[in-house]
């Protein structure tokens, strides 16, 4: 994923620019940047790797050398930004969130166009940011060439620009992501989060409707293209991705959490008597409060995560190794475990090689069942809108090698639709292979209408398709 934070400031910025790009850890693993324009016009720009280390750490001490009164910053799960750029528009920093599916094709179109050349980055991918400034250079202006992006992309990138008039703030075509505008005496800021600027003394000023494009100065915005009419912002946001403190489109996270425990819990009624109702650390535990809540069985803590050494930005990017860490940070709590029924929720199951490993060892420390309610329904479609993963196909999904085993490898839209619907059997009996796959007593996803009525936002300006294949 990743996320970013930029401010125009009466006074300097540094310090709120730093801090609002570290609130923003939770969204990245990989890069942390920051670019500030001091009042010489001048652009100071620091990139540092966070695999090993926290943003913080990284950047304190150049942060007391990048003074300026506008600035941006990201954190980044593939490339290093925010990028400066020096072209026939000026120079500019930009910084991005996003993916952009088409870029084989764009990158072809951009060279053929006359566009000398793209820089590699390690691995041999070109910088996706790149990619989005070649395009914006086609225009005339920063406002077109924005505009230009919108319209030639699929997938989606929302984006911050810092210039010597102000910062571009655009919102992706159909809002998958969020932009948020903050304000207080003298200072404006663009927030992927809005609970980074709260702590700063910033308030809730304005969130950008979809394709939204403002320009950002320390006395306000001043709005450039009107949001769309059409919206699809990502439902897993809310799932997993956000912080609990986050709001989109004014719906907290914590509390969609809290409702989607309760409609996990409504549907389950009389099914199962657990003992106790445990939520994987971190995103789970809330969806698990909300379940306790409604149905009255207990809520307990029966593993804590251990998180000194090993928080979500320390994750490495090899998958087997990610899956030992995320096991060796749940340390189990014996007495909360022996002898107990436990219902646990998970935000999703992707592979199922966490859960699985989860689930074994609850047994191994004496649970006598082990009952999984994921809060979401089962992901049958690997993501094309958001950097999601980093799986490179969809057989990463358990649900996908589920179904090609049992219908072979030439699967339609019309087969896999059978499998999205909870009521077929179908469904029934992909579930009940998962289930007996990662050893759980009973499993039970959560159903589409009932997440999407979790977060109280019109079902037609959700997006669902990781879960029903709909655009």
């Amino acid at each position: 994923m990743g996320g970013f934070f930029g401010v125009a400031s009466k006074s300097d910025c540094s310090l709120d620019l730093f801090f609002g790009v570290d609130y923003h850890s939770h969204l990245g693993t990989r890069r942390g940047g920051l670019a500030v324009l001091n009042d010489e016009g001048k652009f100071s720009r620091s990139i540092h790797n966070i695999q090993n280390a926290p943003f913080r750490t990284k950047f304190e001490s150049d942060i007391e050398d990048m003074r300026g009164k506008s600035g941006i910053g990201c954190i980044s799960d593939y490339e290093p930004q925010p990028l400066l750029v020096h072209s026939h528009l000026g120079n500019f920093a930009i910084t991005t969130v996003g993916i952009v599916t088409n870029k084989d094709a764009l990158v072809k179109e951009v060279l053929d166009s006359g566009y000398t050349h793209f820089l590699e980055m390690s691995g041999g991918e070109i910088n996706q940011t790149e990619l989005i400034v070649a395009l914006i250079n086609h225009k005339q202006s920063i406002l077109d060439g924005i505009k230009f992006v919108q319209e030639k992309i699929q997938g989606s990138i929302s984006m911050l620009i810092l210039t010597a008039e102000g910062i571009y703030a655009a919102r992706d075509r159909l809002g998958r992501t969020p932009v948020q505008i903050g304000h207080k005496d003298g200072a404006f800021c663009a927030s992927f989060e809005n609970f980074a600027y709260m702590n700063l003394g910033y308030t809730d000023y304005h969130e950008l409707g979809p394709a939204e494009i403002v320009l950002m100065t320390a006395d306000g915005i001043k709005t450039l293209q009107n949001p769309g009419k059409e919206m699809r912002i990502c439902t897993f946001l809310w799932i997993y991705y956000g912080y609990p403190t986050a709001s989109y489109e004014g719906v907290n996270v914590e509390a969609m959490r809290y409702n989607c425990g309760k409609y996990l819990a409504m549907r389950d009624k009389g099914t199962v008597q657990p003992d106790a109702v445990a939520g994987v650390p971190d995103s789970g535990t809330a969806h698990a409060v909300g379940y306790a809540n409604e149905s009255g069985i207990p809520f307990t803590r029966p593993f804590i995560k251990y998180t000194p050494t090993w928080p979500r930005s320390f994750m490495p990017t090899n998958q087997e190794q990610r899956n030992l860490i995320a096991h060796m940070k749940l340390i189990p709590v014996q007495p909360l475990i022996k002898g107990k029924k436990i219902l646990l929720i998970d935000d999703s199951i992707v592979r199922g090689t966490q859960l699985r490993e989860t689930t074994e060892f609850l047994y191994a420390s004496g649970a006598k069942e082990v009952h999984i309610r994921p809060a979401c329904p089962p992901l049958v479609f690997g993501c094309k809108y958001l950097n999601f993963s980093r799986s490179k196909s969809e057989m990463d999904l358990i649900t996908r090698r589920i179904i090609t085993q049992f219908e072979g490898d030439n699967i339609s839209n019309e087969i896999l639709q059978k499998y999205c619907d909870p009521d077929s059997p179908e469904y029934a009996r992909m579930v009940e292979e998962i289930r007996s796959q990662l050893h759980f007593t009973t499993l039970r996803f959560h159903r589409l209408d009932d997440m999407l009525d979790s977060t109280g936002i019109e079902h037609g300006k959700l997006c669902t398709y990781c879960w029903n294949g709909k655009e």
